[in-house]
């Protein structure tokens, strides 16, 4: 009893400085959106969840997150939600169907902007990206803090896509004017080229299409298809996350070039890593 007992401390010895620099991880997700959205949140699989796993934010409004340690899962902005007369809560983008304010471990419906993070993985670095992928409801970015190692470089989306959407990838609806999203081609079309299903499943068969060049040319820094791994996945070790939606300065992509101005952030450390769009 003795010997086993000295093994369970010499255990506890060892691992315990592991598990002393290891931190949780917060997430403070902020509306700077006119209107009222409805963040949802869902974690990946075999990990703690997250929650709650959706809520409401008024314009102006913000709410910080502790996240579990090794989470990993994306977080998105449902937008134009409204209860119908039973009560359930149906939302006009980026729905996750589970009818209430929280999602309960249902996704994002297509089109909706992603922010995607693995917590402490691989050499303990966190991995993060804002996806495209599954087209496009709202701006949003990612700001990493006082994070000690591996780039920690903000990323997003800062473009007002739905203004200038393609007409085959606009989404309109809810009796409301204007473009509410902007469908990704492979959710427009369905063929495994834009999909990179079937025949195109790996990335020396699916190469960058017209569609997803379009979304990578407005937001150089998020991931435009599924194979986009390059300029679009960063890492930070022992941060905190601020996910803001509709970050200012967001406009329009006419009146960007107007200005002559540029819609990316400034250019960042490129090591980076896939950390899997639809393995959720």
């Amino acid at each position: 009893m003795k010997l086993l007992h000295f093994h369970i401390i010499l255990i506890l010895f060892v691992t315990l400085p592991f598990f002393s620099v290891v931190q949780a991880t917060s997430f403070k997700i902020v509306n700077r959106c006119r209107h009222t959205i409805w963040p949802g949140i869902l974690t990946g699989a075999d990990r703690t969840i997250l929650n709650p796993t959706g809520f409401t934010l008024k314009p102006g409004q913000s709410r910080t997150l502790k996240a579990p340690v090794f989470w990993s899962g994306r977080l998105w902005a449902r937008t134009y939600c409204t209860p119908d007369p039973s009560g359930k809560l149906t939302c006009l983008t980026a729905d996750c169907g589970s009818g209430k304010i929280e999602c309960e471990g249902r996704g994002a419906e297509p089109p909706a902007t992603l922010a995607e993070f693995t917590l402490n993985g691989d050499q303990g670095l966190d991995f993060y990206d804002v996806s495209l992928v599954d087209g496009y409801n709202l701006p949003m970015l990612v700001i990493p803090r006082d994070g000690t190692g591996g780039g920690c470089s903000s990323t997003g989306c800062l473009v007002d896509i739905n203004r200038a959407c393609p007409t085959a990838l606009r989404v309109k609806g809810g009796g409301r004017s204007g473009v509410v999203a902007c469908k990704s081609a492979c959710e427009a079309y369905g063929d495994p080229r834009f999909c990179c299903s079937e025949g195109y499943s790996t990335p020396e068969t699916c190469p960058p299409t017209e569609f997803s060049q379009y979304f990578k040319h407005v937001c150089p820094r998020s991931y435009s298809y599924a194979y986009d791994d390059k300029t679009s996945t960063f890492t930070c070790t022992g941060a905190d996350y601020i996910i803001i939606f509709c970050p200012l300065p967001y406009t329009s992509e006419k009146l960007l070039e107007a200005r002559k101005e540029k819609a990316d952030l400034p250019l960042v450390n490129k090591t980076m890593m896939h950390i899997g769009h639809h393995r959720l």
